[in-house]
């Protein structure tokens, strides 16, 4: 199985990361991610990614019930860079080289994120993490993702979440919710579909970059994604 990019962003979701547990983050369930994610850089893809918080803490969850939405915004950040570390660990544990790059600053446990060094690490193999959002409030990890995956050049954005897809309604709270293999940025827009936020929709939409949606928890999920397989969803102009 040959892979079809060169370089790549991947979104990887906070709430994947709890495996079956009801919070927190799934060792063992993280190392099968990471393992499939070093097949793929042995396969010579540059690997970015960037991961959510909601295994630890979701701002706008945290807005709900009453806290102001900067202050929860800059939790969520931190939760982030939590799963950022531990996914960092998980590479290293491994020999395969891996650095964080932080865009708030913290101190002696990540770097912080300059796009020159980033595409820096990629090009020496290094799987480069994203922490830390954008660095500000009421932008979400999506919006991270697409910003990231155009300042590094990466071929395609892939979001790797718990579902296979993007359905025409929400597939757990719908029985006959229909996946669509493919779909373009203004429908996506235009039907109100909850893939990504809109943010993140409207700057890949300007730069064309394509983002497919697939279930990261199905084995071997990765490895098919950048090799270009159809497994999920792909997000495209026309």
């Amino acid at each position: 199985m040959a892979a079809k990019y060169e370089r790549v962003l991947i979104k990887l979701s906070g709430e994947a990361l709890m495996g079956d547990q009801p919070y927190g983050i799934s060792p063992e369930f993280m190392d099968k991610v990471v393992a499939e994610l070093a097949k793929a850089r042995d396969q010579g893809v540059q690997i970015g990614l960037v991961v959510g918080g909601g295994n630890i803490f979701r701002g706008v969850s945290g807005a709900a019930k009453g806290m102001n939405r900067a202050a929860a915004d800059q939790m969520g950040m931190l939760a982030t860079v939590i799963n950022s570390l531990a996914l960092q660990d998980a590479f290293l544990r491994k020999d395969i080289p891996a650095r964080v790059l932080s865009a708030i600053e913290v101190g002696r446990m990540a770097e912080t994120f300059v796009r020159r060094r980033a595409i820096k690490h990629l090009d020496k193999g290094r799987v480069v993490i994203f922490a830390a959002g954008t660095g500000n409030p009421f932008f979400t990890t999506d919006t991270a993702a697409a910003l990231r995956a155009l300042e590094i050049g990466a071929q395609i954005l892939f979001k790797a979440t718990r579902v296979d897809g993007v359905y025409d309604k929400d597939p757990y709270k719908h029985e006959d919710a229909k996946r669509i293999p493919r779909i373009t940025y203004s429908e996506v827009l235009e039907k109100g579909l909850r893939v990504m936020d809109a943010a993140a929709i409207a700057l890949a939409k300007d730069a064309g970059l394509p983002v497919m949606v697939f279930n990261m928890l199905k084995e071997g999920n990765i490895l098919k994604a950048v090799a270009g397989e159809d497994i999920g969803s792909l997000i495209v102009a026309k």
